[in-house]
């Protein structure tokens, strides 16, 4: 009756225009749509065309052009490769040789191109949209780690935990932020003859000359689905079909007055290199406690077991009545499961408790 899709590469690949070319009811962007991330560049110049707050950029396709202008821009820098990349291919080069590193292994990859940005520098979060046209409906805001370790070190991964709601971020900043950049990207795309629908996903930051885009995705955030969901009161299906049927400016979108966070169960190693194929204990556990849920990332049935099968296994998911309970149920919930080389942030939400 209904397909959700959840990963942007089937999306890229035109699921939705096989789909409906067949009279069958789905839920997310068509091809076009989906370049909005799928390709940085498509939507890095629908921003510079449509004037919605963004870093400065170029894209180049060859390996000498694109060094000659880090040189001539210097560090920090952020270099993007272009195309879908899982969360990754980012590195925010704080020298040029990490810039020129990033830009050797991008170009080593055929036909492959680069986005080169700005550094911002600020407070980022998650504002995920519903979008159906050009209407707009924002969901909870929440905020994702995206290095692996501690303290926001590491390389970027696909994320390592999240919470919501986000403090810091006030309703006239949500405001704001649909105004100037939500509410105007799907206009554009209308405009530019690409109409959006599903969820849009703006990661946006909070810089001292206002908000700007760091990136559009064209679907529901991994693993920030994992905290906004648990608190949403209405029927998603009903949202979705909304959504679909072109009714989604008829929909009251209602969150619970509380919290939810989110910590990933990762394989030590990710995201460079891991072992897969271990058994994971424990998950039982989650059957008998309310407000806790297990969302499984990377894992595979075998030989009549739950094993580990990538790099992101689980997403330890709790409810709270404050971000700092939610939080303190999320981690007591990872002690619940075990597997051979777990590995998991210990902060994920830290600054909430010394707020």
């Amino acid at each position: 009756d209904l397909t959700i899709v959840g990963p942007e590469a089937t999306l890229a690949l035109g699921v939705v225009d096989a789909f409906k070319k067949e009279g069958l009811n789905i839920f997310g962007p068509d091809k076009k749509a989906t370049q909005v991330e799928s390709s940085k560049d498509f939507a890095k110049k629908i921003m510079a065309k449509y004037n919605i707050p963004t870093a400065a950029y170029k894209t180049f396709y060859d390996l000498e052009s694109a060094w000659a202008y880090v040189q001539e821009q210097g560090a920090p820098i952020v270099i993007k490769e272009d195309g879908l990349k899982a969360g990754k291919g980012v590195t925010v080069a704080s020298t040029l040789e990490q810039a020129k590193e990033a830009l050797d292994i991008a170009f080593a990859i055929e036909n492959n191109s680069v986005v080169i940005e700005e550094c911002l520098f600020g407070f980022e979060f998650s504002l995920i949209c519903l979008v159906h046209n050009e209407t707009v409906v924002p969901l909870e805001v929440a905020q994702d780690h995206k290095c692996v370790f501690d303290g926001d070190k590491g390389p970027n991964t696909g994320g390592m935990g999240s919470y919501s709601p986000v403090k810091k971020i006030t309703s006239e900043i949500i405001d704001e932020a649909m105004n100037e950049i939500m509410k105007p990207m799907a206009s554009a795309m209308v405009k530019e003859g690409v109409p959006f629908t599903g969820f849009l996903y703006g990661g946006l930051m909070l810089t001292e000359k206002g908000i700007k885009t760091i990136e559009f995705n064209a679907r529901f955030g991994d693993p920030e689905a994992q905290v906004v969901l648990p608190r949403m009161k209405n029927d998603i299906i009903d949202v979705f079909e909304a959504c679909i049927d072109g009714t989604l400016d008829q929909i009251d979108l209602q969150f619970a007055d509380n919290a939810c966070v989110c910590i990933v169960l990762a394989s030590n190693g990710y995201p460079v290199s891991y072992e897969k194929g271990f058994p994971i204990r424990g998950l039982e556990t989650f059957k008998e406690h309310e407000g806790y849920y297990c969302f499984h990332a990377g894992t595979k049935f075998k030989d009549g077991e739950i094993v580990t099968n990538g790099g992101r296994v689980l997403g330890v998911t709790a409810l709270g009545d404050t971000l700092k309970e939610a939080r303190a149920n999320a981690y007591k919930a990872v002690d619940w499961v075990d597997f051979d080389n777990k590995y998991y942030r210990h902060d994920i939400g830290k600054a909430i408790d010394e707020a």
